[in-house]
């Protein structure tokens, strides 16, 4: 609708392109709010209705937005570490449904999971409309749409929007646009700065909704994967050869007060320090910790409780599916009592098991999901928390032990930042990489030797070399 005017009434004028549901659904003047989460009340009486070639979305408005998930031996790595309401049916389906809002944001008033069916239910309807012209019921189209992760979906739906806003101010159809147009709009995120991988998330949203070239996608096309290699040159990835943070000191900082003892810390810090150790211990992604539960099928303790056997939610699906070889991670007790000297005590402090079985008996008095981390902090005490609030918590562990050693936390920490500095630790230490490649799920050693080595020795090989000729 380019232009809305009423009869005799004060005449609307769009400055600027809004959506559908302001014009026709908002009470008053129709005047969009500039700000806040909430979207505009239905008219009592609609005065337009049009006729919406988008398809039922009955069946994908939880497909799209799903609830958190409720539901290898990795011991040498982990010592090596270690060591070291409405009716839809009253409102019309010509009427554009609002956009989703909002976003997780952190605070001290608790950890929660986006509800089910929140932010991000729209996530592709364009893909969603393209596959209704070919002809599949929307529970076929709600079933392909689910082999992406809902994050996935989330962020295509977020990126696709962009690229549909960028092409409205051209006087473009987004989904039936040319090769050189969309060639122009990668351009212009190369020309913005934008990083490699941002752009191939562009072009990934856009293959997704677009009706593509004949028989192949957009990311297929000859000029566009040209394209994107000439951009990988021109945008080489920088990769850290450092560790963000001292592993050493941090592991010292989790062995001492504020984190000990154990037993009478608060169940934050005992959260942070379970969910840090049991990282650097596996050498997992956040996704895959994240996964774990504590259903009896999944988590299982020895009759000594010095061992225990974890297990990821059933529906959870890794990346590297179905290469996923580590489905099962098992860890034994480190250093544990009977203790031999103050330095066994000392490094039993960094026991995995030992801080994992506190914290499942900490927090079984008001657990409300089987996930195995969960919200701390009240009023939802007990919720599962989503895959960003554990990332959080990681960081937060990580800052926490730099200020209690009276020391400013490096900028730019990030959780990812565990797995690399958990496996080039195994690796100094003698781990194999082939157990390396096991316990963090990578398929090939290509995948650590490239992405995730550090150098973590203390002696740099010129400083060895030149040595030699020392006393």
């Amino acid at each position: 609708m380019d232009e809305i005017r009423t009869g005799n009434r004060r005449s609307i004028r769009l400055a600027r392109k809004l959506p559908l549901s302001y014009v026709l659904l908002a009470k008053g003047r129709g005047r969009a709010p500039r700000g806040g989460c909430t979207g505009p009340t239905v008219a009592q009486v609609a005065a337009v209705c049009l006729s919406s070639p988008v398809p039922d979305n009955s069946y994908t408005g939880q497909g799209e937005r799903a609830g958190p998930v409720s539901h290898s031996d990795s011991t040498q790595v982990a010592q090596s570490t270690m060591a070291g309401g409405d009716n839809p049916s009253v409102i019309c389906r010509a009427v554009a449904p609002s956009r989703p809002h909002g976003s997780i944001v952190p605070s001290e008033r608790g950890d929660l999971s986006p509800a089910p069916g929140q932010g991000g239910s729209l996530g592709l309807a364009r893909e969603r409309t393209n596959l209704s012209a070919l002809g599949l019921s929307p529970r076929v189209i709600a079933t392909i749409q689910n082999a992406r992760a809902v994050s996935t979906r989330s962020l295509y739906g977020s990126k696709w929007r962009v690229f549909e806003g960028w092409c409205d101010g051209r006087g473009l159809t987004s989904y039936q646009c040319s090769v050189p147009d969309i060639l122009c709009f990668l351009q212009d995120l190369l020309e913005k700065d934008r990083s490699f991988s941002t752009i191939k998330v562009y072009l990934a949203a856009i293959s997704a909704c677009h009706v593509g070239f004949e028989c192949s996608t957009v990311g297929q096309h000859p000029l566009i994967r040209r394209f994107m290699k000439g951009a990988r040159r021109r945008l080489p990835v920088i990769r850290r050869t450092v560790p963000e943070w001292d592993l050493s000191m941090v592991l010292e900082a989790l062995s001492q007060y504020p984190f000990e003892p154990l037993g009478s810390i608060s169940l934050k810090l005992l959260s942070f320090k379970t969910a840090l150790l049991l990282a650097l211990a596996s050498a997992k992604c956040v996704s895959e910790l994240h996964a774990f539960s504590v259903h009896p099928s999944c988590t299982k303790f020895s009759l000594s409780r010095d061992m225990v056997s974890l297990k990821p939610n059933p529906a959870f699906m890794p990346k590297c599916f179905p290469a996923f070889t580590s489905e099962v991670l098992e860890l034994s007790a480190f250093h544990p009592p009977p203790f031999s000297s103050l330095e066994d005590e000392r490094l039993n402090a960094l026991c995995p098991v030992r801080a994992l079985r506190t914290y499942m008996n900490r927090t079984s008095a008001f657990r409300k999901s089987d996930q195995l981390f969960i919200s701390w902090a009240p009023p939802h005490g007990g919720n599962p928390i989503s895959k960003q609030r554990l990332s959080h918590w990681l960081v937060n562990a990580i800052a926490l032990a730099y200020e209690s050693k009276g020391m400013q936390p490096t900028g730019g920490i990030r959780a990812h930042s565990t797995r690399g500095i958990a496996t080039s630790w195994a690796l100094f230490r003698g781990v194999s990489l082939k157990d390396i490649c096991s316990a963090a799920s990578w398929a090939s050693p290509h995948t650590f030797v490239r992405y995730y080595r550090l150098d973590v020795t203390n002696i740099s090989v010129a400083h060895s070399v030149l040595g030699v000729g020392s006393a």
